[in-house]
C-alpha cells in the first residue's frame, strides 16, 4: 500500500444552528475543505449534524428533511474534487420510515446510506418518537439525484488500497453489547467511523474514550468517533465534541471539551493488518454482503505521527516504574520455580560489573529471597581476562558485598594463554579467536563451578544480544537458565536504574556506577586502564537496533518502513546514512545468526517480542536475507 500503509483520518465537530441545514453544509464544507488540504483521506461528521440533533419533531417537517438532502447533495457535489471519503449524518426518509443515517461519499458519488440499527429511547433520549432501526436487508433507494442503497453495516472498500475499508455505525450502535463494528471488522473493515452525539455529563468522556478505545484494540483497527458539539440545543442537554480518533487499544488523538474543529491522526492500516493475520483467535466473516467499492488516490504522505523511540520502554515515568517492577519480578518468578522443580538451592552468575550480568544478579536475589534460601547459595565469580577493567572488576566485588552473596575472582589469563599455546594461536593477533576464547573460557569455569556446589549457571545475556547474534556460540550465549533473553538492552538500563532507585545507599551507588560504564564485553585489552573496546561502536547503536527489532518483530514491518519511520523517530540524532547503515547490518546479522538462537537456553518471557525457539520465533537457521538487504539496497537515501 501506498504510504507504508499509513493513512490520514479526521473527525470533525463543525459550529451547527439547529435546524439551519444552509449554515451547517457551509460549516461543514469549510471543514471537509481543510480536510483534503490537510491530506486527509477519511472523515467522519457528527451525527445528523447537517440538521442537528437536537431538532425533536421538527424531524417530521417536510420542510426540514428536504433542505438537509438538498445540502448533502451540494456537500457531494463539492466532493468532486476532493481525495477523500466522508461520513456526514442527517435525517432520510424513505417511505412510512425514517431513518437517522450516515451518508457516506466520495468523489461525487453518493456510496451508500448506513442507518442506525440501535435506537436508543431511555433517560434523556427519546430517538425512538422519530426514527426507525435500519432495515435487517438492504434496500435500494434514490437520494440526492443517485440510486444506493440503504442498509446497516456496509462497508466500503478502496480499490485502490485495499487495505482501506470503511465500516459506518452511528453513536448507540457502539454502545451496545454487540456492536455491528464487530461484524464489519470480521468482514474486513480496518477503519470504523462513528457520526455520534453523546450528551456530555460528569464521568461519561472517560466511559466514551474507553469504549472507542477499546473496541479499537478488540478489532485491530482505527476508530474515529465525532462527536455533536456547540450550537446544538442546550434546552436539556450539552454536548460538547468530543472528537477521538484511536488505533488498536491507543487514543491517538482527541478533541478538547467543547471545541469545534478538526482532529486528525495518522493510522497505520499495515500495522492493523498484520495484527489480524497474527492471532490466530481473529476470524474473518465471509459471505456477507460485498464491499462497495470507491476509488481514491492517496495523497503523499509527509508522516507527523510520533513514534516512540524506545518502543520497548514506557515513557510515562509512573508507568516505567511499574513496568519495571513487573519484568523483576516475572524474571524472578521464572527462576524460582526453576529452582524450585530442579531443588537446586545454589545458583553461579558470572559477574563482570557489566549492566547486563548485574540485572542477573539482582534476579537472582530476589528469587532466593521469594524461595527464603540464604544469599550464600548465590556465586558470584569474576573471571578478569586481557580487557578487564579495574573499574568494571571492583564494581562486581563491591556489588557482591553489598548484596551479601558469596564472591570468588578467577582470573582467566593463564588458561587462555594455555589454550592458545595448544592450538598454536598468536596472541598478538586479537581476532575474533582471541575474543571467542575468553568467553569460552569462562562460561567453562562457570559450568564447572556449578557441577562443583550443585547449582544453576545463570545466563545474562539480553534480547538485542541475541537478536544481533552478539554472543559467543557455546560461550557466554549458554547457560542452564537464561533470565535477560527476552529483556531489551535498552531496557535492561531502566531495570537496573529502577533497583538503584529502590535500594538507595551504598548499593545505589554501585549500580549507578555500573549504568555509566560503557557497554564492552572487554575482550581487548583497555588503553590506559580505559575501556578501548566498546559495543556500541562495533554493531551500531542499541536505541536503534531495540527500535528496528520491536517494529520487524511486533508487526513484520518491511525494512524500507522501518528506515521511514527511524528517520523521523531519530532526526536530529542519527543522520540517514547512519541509520541505514545499522538497519542494514541489523538485517545482515539477524538472518546469520540465527542458528545461536536455535539452541537458546530457557528463560522467562516478559514482552511481546521475544527469540525462544520454542514459542515465539521459528525461523530455520539457514534462510536467506537477500529480500530483505535488496530492499535496503533499493532504497534512496536521504
Amino acid at each position: 500500500m501506498k504510504n507504508d500503509g499509513f493513512l490520514r483520518i479526521a473527525a470533525a465537530t463543525p459550529h451547527i444552528r439547529v435546524a439551519d441545514c444552509v449554515s451547517n453544509k457551509a460549516a461543514i464544507s469549510a471543514l471537509l475543505r481543510a480536510a483534503n488540504e490537510q491530506g486527509v483521506s477519511a472523515i467522519v461528521f457528527p451525527e445528523l449534524c447537517l440538521t442537528g440533533y437536537t431538532c425533536g419533531d421538527l424531524f417530521h417537517d417536510t420542510t426540514l428533511l428536504q433542505a438537509a438532502e438538498r445540502a448533502l447533495q451540494e456537500l457531494i457535489e463539492e466532493s468532486a474534487s476532493y481525495h477523500l471519503l466522508a461520513v456526514v449524518g442527517l435525517p432520510a426518509a424513505f417511505g412510512a420510515s425514517l431513518y437517522n443515517v450516515a451518508a457516506v461519499f466520495c468523489r461525487g458519488k453518493l456510496l451508500g446510506l448506513t442507518a442506525k440499527s440501535h435506537i436508543p429511547n431511555y433517560s434523556e433520549f427519546y430517538e425512538a418518537r422519530h426514527f426507525s432501526p435500519a432495515p435487517d436487508t438492504p434496500i435500494p433507494v434514490t437520494f440526492c439525484g443517485q440510486e444506493t442503497l440503504l442498509g446497516r453495516e456496509r462497508i466500503y472498500s478502496c480499490a485502490d488500497a485495499p487495505e482501506f475499508t470503511v465500516g459506518v455505525e452511528i453513536c448507540e450502535d457502539l454502545w451496545v453489547p454487540e456492536p455491528p463494528s464487530s461484524r464489519m471488522a470480521q468482514c474486513g473493515a480496518t477503519v470504523l467511523l462513528n457520526p455520534s452525539a453523546s450528551d456530555e455529563v460528569i464521568g461519561k468522556a472517560n466511559y466514551r474514550r474507553s469504549l472507542v478505545r477499546d473496541q479499537s484494540a478488540r478489532l485491530f483497527c482505527a476508530y474515529a468517533y465525532a462527536d455533536a458539539g456547540e450550537g446544538e440545543s442546550s434546552t436539556d442537554l450539552v454536548f460538547a465534541g468530543h472528537d477521538l480518533l484511536a488505533e488498536n487499544g491507543a487514543i491517538l488523538a482527541e478533541s478538547q471539551p467543547f471545541t469545534t474543529g478538526l482532529v486528525t491522526a495518522e493510522v497505520d492500516l499495515q500495522r492493523l493488518v498484520q495484527e489480524r493475520r497474527r492471532a490466530n483467535t481473529w476470524a474473518d466473516r465471509f459471505g456477507g454482503p460485498a464491499p462497495i467499492p470507491f476509488s481514491l488516490s492517496l495523497p503523499d504522505l509527509t508522516l507527523t505521527r510520533p513514534f516512540a523511540r524506545l518502543p520497548f520502554v514506557p515513557q510515562d515515568a509512573q508507568d516505567l516504574s511499574g513496568r519495571c517492577e513487573m519484568i523483576l519480578h516475572l524474571q524472578a518468578s521464572g527462576l524460582k520455580t526453576r529452582l524450585a522443580h530442579t531443588g537446586v538451592q545454589h545458583a553461579v552468575v558470572g559477574l563482570s560489573g557489566g549492566l547486563d550480568s548485574t540485572l542477573a544478579l539482582l534476579v537472582t536475589v530476589r528469587a532466593f529471597d521469594a524461595l527464603s534460601l540464604p544469599r550464600k547459595g548465590i556465586l558470584a565469580v569474576t573471571m578478569p581476562g586481557f580487557g578487564t577493567t579495574g573499574r568494571t572488576k571492583g564494581n562486581a566485588e563491591k556489588l557482591a558485598e553489598l548484596l551479601g552473596v558469596d564472591f570468588c575472582t578467577v582470573p582467566i589469563g593463564d588458561a587462555v594463554s594455555g589454550h592458545f599455546q595448544d592450538i598454536g594461536h598468536d596472541p598478538t593477533v586479537h581476532d575474533v579467536t582471541y575474543e571467542n576464547a575468553q568467553a569460552r573460557e569462562r562460561t567453562q569455569i562457570l559450568m564447572d563451578l556449578a557441577n562443583q556446589n550443585g547449582g544453576l549457571v545463570i545466563g545474562t545475556g539480553d534480547l538485542s544480544e541475541l537478536a544481533l547474534g552478539w554472543a559467543t556460540y557455546n560461550g557466554d550465549h549458554m547457560s542452564m537458565y537464561a533470565v535477560n533473553a527476552s529483556v531489551p538492552k535498552t531496557l535492561v538500563r531502566h531495570l537496573v536504574h529502577y533497583a538503584a532507585q529502590q535500594s538507595g545507599g551504598a548499593l545505589c551507588e554501585v549500580l549507578e556506577d555500573i549504568l555509566d560504564t560503557p557497554v564492552s564485553p572487554e575482550l581487548l585489552p583497555p588503553v590506559d586502564g580505559v575501556i578501548s573496546q566498546k559495543t556500541e561502536s562495533l554493531v551500531g547503536p542499541y536505541e536503534l537496533h531495540d527500535f528496528f527489532l520491536y517494529h520487524m518483530l511486533r508487526f513484520g514491518f518491511p525494512p524500507s518502513k522501518i528506515y521511514r519511520m527511524a528517520l523521523r523517530t531519530f532526526s536530529g540524532t542519527y543522520d540517514a546514512a547512519t541509520i541505514y547503515k545499522w538497519l542494514y547490518t541489523f538485517y545482515r546479522r539477524f538472518f546469520a545468526q540465527q542458528f545461536k538462537r536455535s539452541c537458546l537456553p530457557d528463560g522467562p518471557k516478559v514482552g511481546t517480542v521475544a527469540l525462544s525457539p520454542r514459542g515465539d520465533w521459528r525461523m530455520p537457521s539457514d534462510a536467506s536475507a537477500r529480500l530483505w538487504l535488496e530492499e535496503l539496497e533499493a532504497l534512496s537515501i536521504e
